[in-house]
């Protein structure tokens, strides 16, 4: 296979302004003495951004907004989200919720 010289700056130039938001924080980040306040707060940086993209995925289905009556998938994250509070289970919630989209899809 032929690469030409310019699709191969492009893949490195890609690389470089992939690699450089994430591993810059963590060289710098891990140079430096955080206050408990701090690791703390950075602790639910996950958790936000993993409910921010569930809301957006479950709430906002093919981009409309008010879609709330037969939204399946919202239907489906109810006993998800039900199995994630009881058992703290990620293993769980994920097939509780794939098994119930699954019914849903099948039977509605």
């Amino acid at each position: 296979m032929d690469i030409s010289t310019q699709m191969m700056w492009i893949i490195i130039g890609g690389t470089i302004v992939t690699a450089i938001p994430r591993v810059f924080p963590i060289v710098v980040l891990s140079k430096l003495n955080l206050p408990p306040l701090v690791l703390r707060w950075l602790e639910y940086i996950p958790v936000a951004i993993m409910a921010a993209l569930l809301a957006q995925e479950v709430l906002i289905p093919n981009d409309e907004y008010g879609y709330v009556v037969g939204n399946l998938r919202l239907v489906a994250a109810l006993p998800a989200i039900l199995v994630a509070i009881f058992t703290k289970s990620l293993l769980g919630t994920v097939v509780v919720g794939m098994v119930t989209m699954m019914l849903l899809r099948t039977f509605l």
